[in-house]
């Protein structure tokens, strides 16, 4: 085995992977119906990076969650801040938590957050129940997290006032 695959192997098992759902799709064609399985798998390292996957089959759907993986911008063991992510009907809502409050959130979008390393949070889903598009909105949500330090030198307004008030009080 090359040192390359050795590195693979390795980087493989830290990624938490988590299957969403298992989806039976079909296709009409001139003799009947065709079947497959569509599969949404979400990967993450726990550590801010994090992925996800909808092809037709499961191997194909992991390593597309692989290639998929972006960076999240987390504050501890939550988010820096509130934010609302939107995919057609669904619309979830995710709001940073002190420690020790937990994940607050059900099916895909919790495996979502789980799998970024995220221990603190509140999440509601205000739209469509459909699975796909709350983990893709969870998604959307994610990606429009911003550092505390950017919005603060937008703003022209100290850290400290952007932040959560239980962080206020270590920093203060």
């Amino acid at each position: 085995m090359s040192e390359y695959e050795m590195q693979e192997m390795e980087s493989q098992e830290q990624l938490d992977e988590r299957v969403i759902e298992i989806a039976r799709v079909a296709k009409v064609v001139k003799g009947g119906r065709r079947f497959q399985f569509r599969v949404t798998v979400v990967i993450g390292d726990g550590h801010g990076q994090v992925g996800m996957g909808v092809p037709d089959a499961m191997r194909k759907a992991t390593d597309r969650a692989r290639k998929d993986m972006r960076s999240v911008f987390t504050m501890g063991t939550t988010i820096p801040h509130e934010v609302i992510g939107r995919v057609a009907g669904a619309k979830i809502l995710l709001k940073p938590a002190s420690p020790g409050t937990g994940v607050i959130a059900a099916g895909g979008v919790r495996a979502v957050l789980e799998t970024v390393g995220i221990r603190d949070i509140l999440t509601k889903s205000l739209g469509s129940a459909n699975v796909l598009n709350s983990v893709m909105a969870t998604f959307q949500a994610l990606d429009a997290l911003k550092s505390p330090a950017q919005e603060a030198a937008r703003r022209g307004k100290p850290v400290e006032e952007l932040m959560p008030f239980w962080e206020r009080r270590k920093h203060g």
